[in-house]
């Protein structure tokens, strides 16, 4: 991870220098409170989405990559929808397939 401010002068670092390295996308996994909002409030719209969606809209900027280039990957079973929603291409479901651990976050948070 890093922080986002970083994020775009890491592509960068990525593009130029990591031959053996392909740039295929950024990724996120948000507040687990944003998430289990998502659940209650279907309307609620995740800001670290929103977030992410708006730093692959600088990467691809500063770095004249188109829209197709750069996927996202966010969004796990309890907020899957919202992610879709804003653009999703690579979601997270271990919890949809094979059920709740638990240790999990989200089933303390129940």
């Amino acid at each position: 991870g890093c922080e986002i401010d970083d994020c775009v002068a890491i592509v960068e670092h990525i593009l130029k220098n990591c031959d053996h390295l392909v740039f295929s996308g950024l990724m996120t996994i948000g507040a687990v409170k944003n998430s289990l909002r998502c659940q209650e409030d279907p309307t609620f719209n995740n800001p670290d989405f929103e977030v992410l969606q708006e730093l692959k809209e600088k990467v691809c900027a500063a770095h004249s990559l188109g829209k197709d280039e750069v996927g996202l990957s966010m969004g796990m079973t309890a907020d899957m929808e919202n992610a879709i929603r804003n653009g999703s291409t690579n979601i997270r479901v271990g919890t949809a397939i094979f059920g709740s651990r638990e240790d999990s976050v989200y089933a303390s948070e129940s």
